[in-house]
């Protein structure tokens, strides 16, 4: 059975800072790509950042300089330093786990989501 566990969401002034885990299980870790999702009320689950299995990383422009990705193959754990939080990044973040096989097959999975809620 595959889960994903998000843990470290809180409620944080402006400026602030949180750091996001997210503990996966019932998968070989290290062949997939993890990312970081948020969705905030009435918008659509956007991307925040992703660390592919090589380290290649890529972040939202709106979290760029701010956010830090990175992951811990040994753990099974995907990290999500956020800095200078804004009102802005208040959502529920998810944390997922994204391959694609050789044969083209897709395995992609989701956890339940932690809030953040940074208040002005």
């Amino acid at each position: 059975q595959v889960q994903l566990v998000e843990s470290g969401g809180d409620l944080v002034q402006s400026g602030g800072s949180l750091r996001l885990s997210c503990v996966a299980s019932g998968i070989t870790f290290n062949f997939y790509s993890m990312a970081w999702y948020r969705q905030a009320p009435g918008k659509r689950r956007e991307l925040v950042a992703v660390i592919t299995t090589t380290y290649s990383i890529n972040y939202a422009d709106s979290v760029k300089g701010r956010f830090t990705i990175s992951r811990d193959n040994t753990e099974k754990t995907v990290y999500l330093q956020m800095n200078s939080l804004k009102p802005d990044d208040t959502a529920v973040y998810y944390c997922n786990a994204d391959l694609t096989s050789r044969v083209g097959a897709r395995y992609i999975y989701w956890g339940q989501g932690t809030q953040v809620t940074v208040s002005s």
